[in-house]
């Protein structure tokens, strides 16, 4: 039989792709037969990881260097990726940083730069990217990455899990407008997963303490989050929009108190 390739000739962008989640989505849609564009703010990680990708999967990587925060960088992400690729079919906004601050401390400024950051450039992005799709036809896919903090509270972390609650409203939203144009659009919520961003977090305690809570008992390797948005940008979700998959382990679902012995004879 011959090898399926789920993502065989469309072209990716997948932002905050340097490292990380977004690394590894990378990765894996280059194995699954796409030709990919890195957008990186940092540029010499984005090539790295573009070289290191296309000699691992033998696929066509290229890296823009993108500032997601900036109109002008995300219009010439898309206008790059359409020189080099000729076209646009998927768009996976993943790049975001985390501000740990108490809302009493946090300023005005703080909570705007981290939305700008995290949630505005996703609009951005979706934005221009739909634009292409649509002038191009033949429909898109966009997946934008949310977080279980969109629904569950994540002390001192205020303005990461506002805007990943608003990227899920937009999101279903978007997905509504775009229905006529064939683009779909869906959200991934993470949880507990080792990145580049979240990894010096995970202290022994901080891992003692989610071992207690996650049924599952890990942390996600990102390459576990990536295999949930190759399904989500391809065929195998066509009548799929609008819509959130948790990948968390079971954290977000369960109500069980850690510790206690609901099974004891």
């Amino acid at each position: 039989m011959a090898e399926r390739y789920l993502l065989k000739d469309k072209v990716a962008i997948v932002t905050g792709a340097g490292a990380g989640i977004g690394r590894a989505v990378a990765s894996e849609f280059a194995k699954e037969g796409a030709r990919v564009m890195i957008a990186e703010l940092r540029e010499e990680k984005g090539r790295e990881a573009a070289k290191a990708i296309a000699a691992e999967t033998g696929a066509q990587v290229a890296a823009v260097q993108t500032d997601v925060r900036s109109e002008e960088a995300v219009a010439a992400m898309v206008a790059r990726t359409v020189e080099e690729f000729g076209r646009v079919d998927i768009l996976v906004n993943n790049a975001a940083k985390i501000l740990q601050c108490p809302v009493v401390d946090m300023t005005t400024e703080q909570f705007e730069a981290i939305m700008r950051n995290n949630c505005t450039s996703v609009v951005m992005c979706c934005r221009e990217v739909c634009r292409q799709m649509i002038a191009q036809g033949g429909g898109g896919v966009i997946v934008n990455f949310s977080s279980i903090h969109a629904m569950i509270s994540e002390p001192n972390c205020s303005a990461y899990t506002a805007a990943k609650g608003a990227i899920e409203a937009f999101s279903r939203t978007l997905a509504t407008e775009m229905c006529p144009h064939r683009i779909r659009v869906n959200c991934i919520e993470p949880g507990a997963t080792y990145s580049e961003l979240t990894t010096p977090m995970y202290t022994p305690s901080v891992v003692k303490a989610l071992y207690a809570r996650v049924p599952m008992q890990e942390i996600a390797q990102p390459e576990w989050i990536a295999r949930g948005v190759v399904f989500l940008a391809g065929n195998d979700s066509r009548y799929m929009t609008g819509e959130v998959i948790v990948m968390d382990g079971g954290y977000r679902m369960d109500g069980s108190l850690p510790g206690a012995a609901y099974w004891e004879e």
